[in-house]
């Protein structure tokens, strides 16, 4: 069947699926935006194929994602290493109750931050590979498919990805309670803010790491910022040079973004930076600061 009809089948049948495929895209690639144009290319390649013949769209659908994201991924590693400074994935706005309505689906552990970042480790195959089986259960059989590799291959690919994951982050991931995430960064930005290096101590943990990314245009750490010591006083460094009341106007506003805690700060209604929080055993384990302004479009759409 092909015609007005046809398409209309077809573009509500992708609609169907598009949470999904987003998920997929996004985790593959760590940029929304990146993710978020695979999708207008599978969809329009979608439109145009014979789909008379294929069983499982869903499926079919799921395999275009995935090659179109490992060539995208690909495309996207040769560029993050000409990078300046460390890179970090693209954050996104997540509800508060993971039970609502959220713009990728399968919220869990692989949307946050630090895992996004951890997954970069991976060639562009171990990743979907992993991913597809590890996060979004497809069969092995059906990865292979959707990597156009054999299965075998697929089970090496993903338990390598395995391996590199746990070497460089042990411990499993336990999410912490809201309300002792909304405590612990109550404490830290009350404590920056008012220069208290000694308290914002008392909330990190001994192994905490400071991440920025700024990129080649924005002022940011060039390196990750290590133990409690360093990263208090950088911190309060870093408060210490916002702009006064007679200079600017400067906003914070708390916020949830991959399913974490953040602080987004606005100079002039600007914003300069976002503060991923981490934590461990109720401590602050990592904190990511997202400055390139090129990767707050998404949360600054919802802010």
């Amino acid at each position: 069947m092909s015609g007005p009809d046809a398409d209309d089948e077809a573009t509500s049948l992708f609609r169907s699926e598009r949470d999904t495929l987003l998920g997929v895209a996004y985790r593959l690639l760590g940029t929304m935006s990146d993710a978020e144009d695979v999708l207008q290319d599978v969809f329009e390649r979608w439109l145009q194929l014979d789909r008379s013949e294929i069983d499982n769209p869903a499926a079919y659908l799921t395999t275009m994602t995935t090659r179109a994201g490992i060539d995208r991924l690909r495309s996207a590693r040769a560029r993050r290493e000409l990078y300046v400074g460390p890179w970090l994935p693209e954050p996104i706005p997540t509800p508060d109750d993971p039970s609502g309505p959220a713009a990728v689906a399968e919220l869990d552990e692989s949307l946050t931050i630090g895992y996004l970042h951890l997954l970069e480790q991976l060639t562009p195959v171990e990743r979907a590979a992993y991913l597809l089986h590890d996060v979004f259960d497809f069969s092995y059989r059906e990865v292979a498919g959707m990597v156009d590799r054999q299965e075998a291959n697929c089970r090496q690919l993903a338990s390598r990805a395995r391996a590199k994951l746990k070497a460089t982050r042990p411990d499993p991931y336990e999410v912490p309670a809201p309300q002792l995430e909304a405590e612990v960064c109550d404490r830290l930005l009350g404590a920056v803010l008012g220069g208290d290096v000694g308290e914002v101590m008392a909330l990190l943990a001994d192994d905490v790491v400071h991440i920025s990314d700024g990129g080649a245009d924005h002022h940011a750490a060039r390196q990750p910022v290590v133990g409690p010591d360093r990263v208090s006083r950088l911190l309060v460094n870093l408060a210490g040079r916002l702009p006064g009341p007679d200079e600017a106007s400067v906003e914070v506003r708390m916020l949830r973004v991959n399913l974490q805690p953040g602080v987004l700060v606005l100079v002039d209604g600007r914003p300069v930076t976002l503060v991923i929080v981490e934590l461990a055993d109720g401590l602050i384990r990592r904190l990511y600061a997202v400055v390139n302004p090129e990767k707050l479009h998404s949360v600054m759409a919802e802010a």
